[in-house]
């Protein structure tokens, strides 16, 4: 069995090499065809699908959606450069802190950037 990183860096490496296949036999070569704003939508209307599952209560459907969304994540971070390793690596940063202290801290980084006191 191989472990969800690999899956995840599988589906980033398929996603790469469709970036530049031809967009009218290759979904994820069309969506970032259309670029920042089309793939954005995307995430939008996955998320709200998404929301919209849980929301139901429907298991089959809310991890039907959630991998939507997941993927459409993957497609946006292909578009900047971006992969899996990426994300997990933050996610490795952020282990051990408590989840209330991790956001007081970047509610104060962005006091400082802003000058407040």
């Amino acid at each position: 069995m191989t472990s969800s990183d690999d899956s995840l860096k599988r589906l980033a490496s398929v996603i790469a090499q469709r970036r530049h296949a031809d967009p009218s036999q290759s979904y994820v070569a069309r969506l970032l065809g259309k670029g920042e704003d089309g793939i954005l939508k995307k995430i939008g209307e996955e998320a709200t699908e998404c929301v919209m599952a849980a929301k139901d209560g429907d298991r089959h459907r809310i991890v039907a959606e959630c991998a939507d969304l997941w993927f459409h994540c993957l497609v946006m971070l292909e578009h900047y450069g971006l992969g899996p390793q990426d994300v997990i690596a933050e996610l490795e940063r952020r282990e051990g802190i408590s989840g209330l202290d991790e956001k007081a801290a970047r509610k104060a980084g962005a006091r400082d950037l802003q000058g407040a006191p």
